[in-house]
């Protein structure tokens, strides 16, 4: 079983040391989704359907490589803005779809990276350089180099991650309450019995490569220290809510949203100290009890592992046993224990395990309503769609402010 939290990743590829301009190359398997019928009217009927024709104009009047890099960064970041003040209510809504949604981010972004993916410019672009314009692009688009924090004040700080939709074979009209929570908590204060907490909020890929490439220990590492808090969040089960307890370093193979899939160990710096597992710093016991909404929320500790001295995998309810080799964390073998994996390891080689509270919280599943499950014959949105996704970023933000009152307690 695959769970958008449970495995998910994103990532640009390594860039090459060619130096000499390169022909342009082909849209890739996600961006070639863009043409289909449902990403059109999801971006048509968002208002967000200017945002690639705009962006590949400015793009054109570039001369130089330094004068687009200026630009993809400046609309990059402009797109991010654009999606949080959207579903934060903020000017007009654009459209008549549901204001709280995440997927014309979604789709925007793909049609910004293909215009540059594709672009052939009289200057000429080196392989090398078309890389790094498009890993400005997500990177700036997905609010990775937007996380600020006051300074000089008393605002606690909190981290939250979430993820773009996936699984879009299956069912292209998907969207994905994790990053849709990160839209709608970016830039919030909440308020705890200890005072009020500002939430920053980032958002990755579903692609294996990205998190090859260290995306999410570049984005994380500057703020770890910083932070009083944080969660990784993804898309889980059907109908619960799950805390999860352990992770698991083991790459299951599920095809990410370019249809790549991964079968290994997580690749990360130092693996001569890699360990199999990594642990919750979450209040985990705090949030299954506290009343935080509708769904159901669980302590969720069972692991998939080969014990030590076996060769098969077993099933392990109650987590992993001394010198076992992990197949799957609680958040199961794709990008969401993958995320919710480094981001603990991160905090422990930081030496931050004992001092900061962190962990992977998995929604459920969001659901179209009865009646609108067919792909083929459904609509992109319906009234129990968008309850359900109101409804689940409500409570991942009341999770939040458990743990937060807990915490900052201590």
């Amino acid at each position: 079983m695959v769970f958008l939290g449970l495995a998910l990743t994103t990532g640009l590829a390594t860039p090459t040391t060619a130096t000499a301009a390169q022909t342009a190359p082909s849209p890739t398997v996600e961006e070639q989704r863009l043409d289909r019928a449902v990403p059109q009217e999801i971006l048509r009927r968002s208002g967000f359907d200017d945002v690639a024709p705009e962006f590949a104009r400015d793009l054109g009047r570039a001369h130089s490589y330094a004068e687009a890099r200026r630009i993809v960064v400046h609309e990059g970041s402009a797109l991010w803005r654009r999606a949080v003040d959207r579903v934060q209510g903020r000017g007009p809504a654009g459209g008549d779809l549901s204001r709280d949604d995440d997927r014309p981010l979604y789709w925007a972004r793909l049609g910004m990276t293909r215009e540059v993916r594709t672009w052939e410019p009289e200057f000429g672009l080196t392989t090398d350089q078309r890389a790094s314009l498009i890993d400005a692009l997500e990177r700036n688009s997905r609010g990775q180099t937007e996380v600020r924090y006051p300074r000089g004040t008393e605002l606690r700080r909190i981290l939250v991650t979430g993820f773009d939709p996936f699984t879009l074979d299956r069912d292209i009209r998907i969207s994905n309450p994790s990053g849709a929570t990160a839209l709608a908590l970016d830039g919030t204060v909440i308020r705890t019995a200890e005072g009020p907490a500002r939430i920053e909020t980032v958002v990755f890929p579903v692609r294996w490569q990205d998190f090859t490439d260290g995306a999410v220990e570049r984005t994380l590492r500057p703020y770890l220290r910083k932070v009083d808090l944080f969660t990784t969040v993804s898309q889980g089960r059907v109908g619960r809510f799950d805390v999860e307890r352990t992770n698991g370093a083991w790459r299951g193979g599920f095809g990410d949203n370019d249809n790549i899939g991964r079968t290994e160990t997580i690749p990360v710096s130092d693996p001569a100290s890699q360990p199999q597992w990594t642990t919750t710093t979450l209040p985990y016991k705090d949030i299954v009890a506290a009343d935080t909404g509708r769904f159901p929320v669980y302590d969720h500790t069972e692991v998939t592992e080969i014990p030590a001295g076996g060769t098969q995998a077993v099933v392990r309810p109650d987590g992993p046993t001394e010198g076992s080799t992990a197949r799957a964390g609680g958040g199961g073998d794709y990008l969401s224990n993958e995320i919710a994996y480094r981001a603990t390891l991160l905090r422990d080689r930081l030496g931050l395990h004992d001092r900061l509270p962190g962990g992977h919280v998995h929604t459920p599943v969001l659901q179209f309503g009865a009646g609108n499950t067919d792909p083929a014959t459904g609509t992109v949105t319906d009234p129990e769609f968008v309850r359900n996704r109101v409804d689940i970023v409500d409570q991942v933000r009341a999770i939040i402010t458990v743990a937060a009152d807990v915490t900052f307690k201590k």
